[in-house]
């Protein structure tokens, strides 16, 4: 017998995550730890920038880090990135450097809050298109915002929950 309920335990599943959580380590890093690669501090269960006068309420007395390598900079030895910018259009063509200027302002204002954050790479299309590859989903749907902000044109999100990844399509002719 078919139901008219939108939704029902045979229509509904759980969303799953296909990578089985390779994406996380198994257990907690051990406190505080220290990235080979560019120096963040993970402490208080966070990662942050160095900062001499910032001091753990945990760990108080001295401690030597553990010498990790972050999320972050994991992703960008793996070359797999977490979010997609594409940005096209004529606009785009003649504003390019302030374009690009602005996507790289926001990307530091969002390492303040994530270090973890970042822009992996530019890549340039042929036809005039500009590929944005980010760290994390949040900084894609950051910049995308950003740049219908400033610019206004069509943006367009894309979420793939089953392996955690955001792409954003801007444009404006």
């Amino acid at each position: 017998m078919q139901s008219h309920k939108r939704y029902t335990n045979q229509t509904f599943t759980k969303r799953v995550d296909d990578e089985k959580g390779r994406h996380r380590s198994l257990r907690s890093l051990p406190e505080p730890a220290v990235c080979e690669v560019c120096g963040d501090v993970y402490a208080d269960r966070r990662w942050s920038k160095p900062d001499p006068e910032r001091q753990s309420a945990k760990h108080e007395h001295f401690r030597a880090p553990n010498v990790v390598v972050c999320p972050a900079c994991e992703r960008q030895r793996s070359g797999v990135p977490s979010g997609y910018v594409y940005v096209e259009g004529e606009f785009f063509a003649l504003h390019r450097g302030e374009i690009k200027r602005l996507l790289e302002r926001e990307a530091q204002r969002a390492a303040e809050d994530n270090p973890l954050a970042r822009i992996m790479g530019w890549q340039a299309g042929q036809d005039g298109k500009l590929t944005v590859t980010t760290t994390t989903e949040h900084l894609a749907q950051r910049l995308g915002h950003s740049l219908h902000k400033a610019y206004h044109g069509k943006v367009h999100y894309g979420f793939s929950h089953r392996n955690k990844l955001t792409r954003v399509w801007w444009q404006r002719d």
